[in-house]
């Protein structure tokens, strides 16, 4: 039989052929980025729309999501404790690895020691404008966090409602819509994650590392440790594989290495890790509520950030003093989650705070600062779903799925 260029048939392998080697075209997107930065940075600035819209577009996908699989999930649970304890629970891991990911952070600084280097080798860029910040910026600007209390209180009262049996499906079905909107969307990354890589590239230059490779090194070296030894460490012990789990995810990891935002790859992390066997409910609350409270990734940069530029202008921390700084971050990198420019802020925050060290200083961290979010966004993202896979293992609410469909994630390719 005669198949035309139109027909349904060669329509619909278009996208599957786009599904199988997404991965494959993103790294190919990036590797033209860098390129594109090195030997022509003035058209490589110019490609920073491109990372900037997708992101953006991504960005309206996320509250509907959001929304549509916690109500989805806490109105079909039957046990509303359950939800609560689910809550806590995140909350209390979220507040244990995030304090050892900013001690693992100190402790490695100051065994590598990045800031014993002359100043005056280092660039420096204009002090970057620090907004102040509270938790009341925290409320008013997260709009993931807003989102989320909105759909679980939702969620409880639908629950309750004698006619949501009738109310559900039409939920799932919105749902399932958004996500397959998301689903064809997620086929323009490699061209976000171009734009994203390029401008990177083009704006401030793989030549402008070499002063200060040591502390990118350190930071690079010391996220990979965090994850294949502390989180691959609790994966072990909940029986999963670290290595099996971020084979599963790479699209997602290259997605966020190349637009150097964890938000542009949400959706999709959330909508895999239902497939890998996680319940609805607990994706829908830990997921996003992890991108507010459990930063691992940007936790390890602000420690080592804070004795960088201890070691840089010569300053003697006490312990007592170490201990003030993980308190203080433990705070205000919390705090300042939606508010622009929050990495600053929260180390301005510190610093000020310590009254010991220089908050000019900021200024020689501005020259590395976005070849460095690649690291804190993966870091984050990776950790966002080891919280999610734990939590859902201790609940029962992890289901392994025998069979997966065709080119689907599947849970029983975790374990």
């Amino acid at each position: 039989m005669d198949r035309t260029p139109g027909s349904p048939t060669r329509s619909r392998s278009l996208p599957n052929w786009l599904s199988r080697h997404l991965t494959l075209l993103v790294f190919i997107a990036l590797v033209a980025a860098v390129l594109l930065g090195q030997f022509a940075p003035a058209t490589a600035v110019r490609m920073k729309f491109l990372g900037d819209r997708f992101v953006d577009a991504i960005k309206i996908f996320i509250p509907f999501i959001i929304f549509g699989t916690i109500v989805s999930g806490i109105s079909g649970m039957s046990d509303l404790r359950k939800v609560g304890r689910i809550g806590v629970k995140a909350l209390v891991y979220f507040e244990v690895v995030t304090t050892l990911s900013l001690a693992i952070g100190i402790l490695l600084a100051y065994l590598v020691q990045p800031g014993r280097v002359d100043r005056n080798s280092l660039p420096v860029g204009k002090a970057p404008p620090i907004a102040k910040f509270g938790w009341g910026d925290f409320f008013i600007h997260n709009i993931t966090l807003q989102v989320l209390l909105l759909a679980i209180i939702v969620g409880i009262i639908l629950s309750l409602h004698p006619g949501r049996l009738k109310i559900l499906p039409y939920i799932h079905l919105a749902t399932r819509r958004v996500f397959t909107a998301l689903k064809y969307f997620m086929f323009l990354a490699p061209i976000g994650a171009f734009g994203g890589m390029a401008f990177t590239i083009g704006k401030y230059g793989i030549r402008s590392l070499k002063p200060l490779i040591l502390l990118m090194g350190t930071v690079y070296g010391t996220m990979i440790i965090f994850v294949f030894v502390v989180l691959g460490g609790i994966m072990r012990y909940f029986k999963f594989s670290i290595w099996k789990y971020l084979k599963d995810i790479r699209e997602e990891i290259l997605i966020v290495l190349g637009t150097s935002s964890s938000e542009a790859a949400q959706p999709s992390l959330m909508l895999k890790l239902e497939r890998m066997g996680c319940s609805q409910p607990v994706v829908g609350l830990v997921v996003p509520t992890g991108y507010s409270f459990n930063l691992d990734g940007t936790s390890i940069y602000l420690s080592m950030s804070v004795i960088f530029l201890a070691q840089l202008y010569n300053v003697h921390l006490s312990p007592g003093e170490l201990l003030s700084i993980i308190g203080i971050l433990m705070i205000t990198s919390k705090g300042a989650a939606g508010v622009t420019g929050s990495g600053f802020t929260v180390l301005a925050s510190t610093l000020t705070a310590l009254q010991k060290i220089p908050v000019e200083g900021l200024a020689f961290l501005l020259a590395v600062d976005k070849f460095m979010s690649e690291a804190r966004a993966i870091t984050n993202i990776i950790g966002n779903g080891v919280a999610t896979l734990v939590i859902a293992k201790s609940e029962g609410e992890f289901h392994v799925t025998a069979n997966p469909p065709p080119g689907k994630v599947g849970g029983n390719q975790i374990n």
